[in-house]
């Protein structure tokens, strides 16, 4: 199911390099959450577990690592070297299905484990539509994705394949990206093999896990520097700026951009609440980073509040981007599209779920990894939509009163 080491999406490559460089002792768990409790047969898990032992026969190539070098010049020589050392180590992994309930927990150093999310729910999602969900064809599927990338091209809506992590299965998203190379507002995949097969340009940069990683790394290093911001705060009468700092914004981007030095450069906005995001994204953050990218809430008036911040920080909104990746569809791809071109903002949509799992017969499965602690610190993930709320409960509540003042008596 899985051809390659890079059947990854960028985005956990540029956050391992970042981790390896900036905390290569932390220590992580993450959690598998079933949104949808869609139940699995017993029978499932001897057949997950013998597709997991199989990834840890994947290594880079020599032509990949070549290739790395020359499509992702922000991959440093060191890192490739790691990546062509690296194997999946299934003791990482402590998985049941109990039930019909799959539980899945993953725990060791973060440079290691950080690889393990997008390729295990690729494989989970790739064999629950082989095992349980059948009887679905592929004979349609070809007019699908020909008809929407048509679509895309007379609106001239820029678009990109975010599909991996639960496509129905490799052959699926391997045929959007060899369909949909040949229209010009094609602007490539996150799939770093498929990259590489079809000779199109890598897409990603980091994902909420580095934010939220930085409530347990900024908490625990950064005292001196939280009394000052306190101190500031007294007589700027900001309070804000210290709570969202104590969760890790702008100790995430600034070091994010000490790796990279202004490549890479989408924010997203969402892990702790677009708000409390945008107290932290001053002119310095907002003039280094292209552009912001939404994932929950309503999107329509994302853009809006993305445009009114540039504008306040004295910016013109045409030198930036929004990138939309939340749910889309080809419709809301085209609205959102002409939306910020009369807002003056550029855009662009990355689509999963409705180019690699659009079929007549079969719902994807709701499903998500998410970091759960770092170095024993519990993390949480709350987003614009506090229903897609993860971590511990206490913690969540903790954040939400932060954030968004819900009592702290109210049940998540």
């Amino acid at each position: 199911m899985l051809r390659s080491i890079l059947d990854t999406d960028l985005y956990k490559l540029t956050m391992q390099q970042a981790v390896l460089e900036k905390y290569p002792q932390a220590e992580a768990v993450y959690h598998f959450t079933n949104r949808n409790k869609t139940p699995f047969p017993g029978s499932f898990e001897d057949q997950l577990v013998g597709s997991l032992m199989a990834m840890g026969k994947l290594s880079l190539s020599p032509g990949e690592a070549t290739w790395l070098h020359e499509a992702c010049p922000w991959l440093k020589p060191g890192y490739i070297e790691y990546l062509r050392n690296y194997r999946f180590h299934s003791s990482d992994l402590l998985l049941k299905v109990s039930d019909g309930d799959l539980r899945i927990k993953i725990a060791g150093p973060w440079h290691r484990t950080i690889l393990w999310e997008v390729p295990l729910m690729a494989v989970i999602s790739e064999l629950y539509f082989k095992l349980v969900e059948t009887g679905w064809e592929d004979d349609k599927q070809e007019e699908k994705i020909i008809k929407k990338g048509e679509l895309f091209q007379a609106e001239n809506v820029t678009f990109s394949d975010f599909g991996t992590r639960r496509r129905r299965s490799y052959e699926s998203q391997d045929r959007v990206v060899r369909l949909m190379k040949k229209y010009s507002v094609f602007s490539g995949t996150s799939n770093v093999h498929l990259a590489h097969k079809h000779g199109v340009k890598p897409i990603g940069t980091m994902a909420h896990e580095w934010i939220m990683a930085h409530a347990a790394i900024s908490s625990q290093r950064f005292a001196n520097r939280y009394a000052l911001n306190a101190w500031n705060d007294v007589y700027r009468g900001d309070l804000g700026i210290a709570l969202t700092d104590t969760y890790g914004t702008r100790y995430a981007l600034n070091a994010w951009n000490d790796v990279y030095r202004g490549d890479l450069g989408i924010a997203l906005t969402d892990t702790y609440g677009t708000e409390a995001f945008y107290k932290d994204f001053d002119g310095v953050l907002a003039r280094l980073y292209d552009g912001v990218r939404h994932d929950s809430a309503n999107p329509f008036e994302f853009a809006e509040r993305a445009v009114k911040h540039y504008k306040s920080l004295g910016m013109d909104p045409a030198q930036k981007i929004v990138v939309f990746s939340d749910s889309l569809d080809p419709m809301l791809a085209v609205q959102l599209t002409q939306l910020c071109r009369k807002l003056g903002i550029r855009s662009a949509c990355g689509i999963g779920t409705n180019l690699t799992n659009d079929y007549d017969i079969g719902k994807p499965l709701n499903m998500v990894i998410k970091l759960r602690s770092l170095n024993g610190i519990e993390v949480v993930k709350l987003s614009d939509d506090l229903r897609k709320a993860t971590g511990d409960k206490d913690a969540v509540r903790v954040a939400k009163w932060t954030f968004f003042g819900t009592p702290l008596d109210k049940e998540n």
